[in-house]
């Protein structure tokens, strides 16, 4: 049986004023990690207006291949290069479908939650998919067909839509189940 691959997800809060600095040294960041065996991708997630929080999401294959980037002379003198441009720096790591809904059991959605986030994602992807290359495909037979579409979509999906997703619903994913409270009978006293 085969280890899920391992994600890694830092956020830092950008110094005043460093924030182009900041952008280019994650940039190098991501760019080191591709020389580095086992390395899946990666990604800057920069913040919204008037922000200053940026998550920087390193994928490995295993724990093995992201610990032997994470001790790496390359990424410790990045690491040092870094000081100064940010503070409060947080990791997490997930592996999984945890990496895309948190990796405390205690604090993730429901299963049922996930799949539907994850249908709303892949659904209207798959349709667009069909409905532009469904006639160059549909002469194929099933397996090329399938090779050809997984193949396509599944980097799509796993990197930017159902991340997208996640966030677009992450109000609903982690919203607490109401619970309702019996009434309390009324008094015909009067």
């Amino acid at each position: 049986m085969s280890t899920p691959p391992v994600t890694l997800m830092v956020t830092r809060r950008v110094a005043e004023g460093r924030y182009q600095d900041l952008m280019s040294w994650l940039h190098e960041g991501e760019q080191l990690a591709t020389d580095f065996t086992g390395y899946l991708g990666s990604g800057v997630l920069a913040p919204p207006p008037q922000g200053d929080e940026f998550q920087i999401i390193f994928r490995f294959t295993n724990e093995q291949t992201m610990q032997a980037w994470e001790h790496s002379a390359s990424r410790k003198a990045w690491l040092a290069r870094g000081n100064g441009l940010f503070k409060q720096p947080q990791e997490l790591r997930a592996s999984g479908l945890d990496g895309w809904f948190g990796s405390n059991p205690v604090q993730r959605p429901p299963r049922w939650k996930q799949a539907v986030a994850i249908w709303l994602a892949f659904f209207p992807v798959s349709m667009l998919f069909n409905f532009v290359l469904g006639p160059l495909l549909g002469e194929m037979s099933l397996l090329p067909r399938v090779f050809i579409s997984t193949l396509c979509l599944t980097p799509l999906m796993v990197y930017f839509f159902i991340p997208l997703s996640t966030r677009l619903l992450a109000n609903w994913l982690n919203s607490a189940p109401v619970r309702r409270v019996p009434a309390e009978p009324v008094s015909q006293n009067r």
